[in-house]
């Protein structure tokens, strides 16, 4: 064995020791974990609302559960990290996330969903930019997270319009840098969600060329690992019944919300009142039924060759918060 295959090994060797101590690391002796690692975004509105609040630490202490915060900077990591072992909950994620985690076999519980929010998304330009429809876009780069929800919209879109996805330049951004590249100039359109649609229409000169009316219902999930969600049904039921109040309450008292997540996420309240009027932030348990458009999505992928295989959206585990 060479010197370099041999380092290799002993990497992924620690790698994987590491991934098994962190998946050990909540386990009581008898096995059922008592610490619940939350992987959330900063789009994962009412996960930072109970972050902020403290709410599931007092809920939880009585169940003998601590709470341990992971942020990451769009779903598709938050969902690599969930498959590997190293969170046990992942926040709210659109609707094409899990598609990709199921193509690499991860093994998810859906928890609840959030009702569609197609307005919360957009394809935008400068306002001084040359596109008009999304026609336009036909042989222009254009910025996104690969796997958002932004991904599948622009799919949706551009098919719409007569188009593929081999019709433009891609550019697989985070929003910090979509947004850096954007204000450049070095991509001609970006595809982003709230809130940071919401900050880019009030800090900079943009037009919206489409958002995801009629194209793309834009829903977001929260899921579990599957072995946590059966050793800890008990977490989710009180995971499920705070998300519920938390986006009663968004939409309830809206000044007070953007009040409490603009410092959060560094954004005056105006903006984050603005992001938030285009949220449903109405969570629901999912039901079979409810993931017909995950199969569209999956499809779509797939039809693109930017999914390695096909995947049957309803081949999950569903959480019944009743039960």
């Amino acid at each position: 064995m060479s010197a370099s295959s041999s380092i290799l090994s002993r990497r992924t060797a620690l790698a994987l020791l590491a991934a098994t101590a962190s998946g050990l690391a909540g386990a009581q002796s008898g096995g059922k974990p008592d610490t619940v690692r939350i992987g959330y975004q900063k789009s994962s509105t009412l996960i930072v609302v109970l972050k902020t609040q403290g709410t599931l630490e007092k809920l939880l202490a009585p169940l003998g559960t601590k709470v341990t915060w992971h942020e990451f900077t769009s779903g598709l990591p938050l969902l690599e990290a969930l498959n590997l072992g190293n969170v046990d909950v992942s926040a709210d994620v659109a609707d094409t996330v899990p598609v990709f985690a199921q193509a690499a076999g991860a093994n998810l519980t859906f928890v609840a969903q959030e009702a569609p929010s197609p307005s919360a998304q957009a394809i935008v330009v400068r306002a001084d930019s040359p596109l008009k429809t999304v026609a336009d876009l036909k042989g222009k780069k254009i910025g996104f997270a690969k796997a958002a929800g932004a991904h599948y919209l622009l799919i949706a879109a551009l098919e719409k319009a007569g188009l593929s996805f081999k019709d433009i330049e891609p550019a697989y951004l985070s929003p910090a840098d979509g947004r850096a590249a954007f204000e450049r100039g070095a991509i001609d359109a970006w595809v982003v969600w709230d809130p940071f649609l919401a900050a880019v229409q009030r800090q900079s000169s943009v037009r919206v060329l489409a958002d995801g009316r009629d194209v793309a219902s834009y829903q977001r999930y929260y899921l579990a690992a599957t072995p946590y969600a059966q050793a800890r049904a008990d977490v989710l039921r009180v995971l499920f019944a705070e998300l519920q109040k938390a986006g009663a309450w968004v939409k309830a008292q809206p000044k007070e919300a953007a009040a409490l997540l603009a410092p959060v996420w560094g954004l005056d309240a105006a903006t984050v009142e603005q992001a938030n009027s285009r949220r449903s932030y109405e969570v629901r348990a999912v039901v079979p039924g409810s993931l017909a458009e995950q199969q569209r999505i999956a499809d779509a992928f797939l039809s693109e060759k930017l999914l390695p295989r096909r995947v049957n959206t309803l081949d999950v585990a569903l959480f019944k918060p009743g039960a």
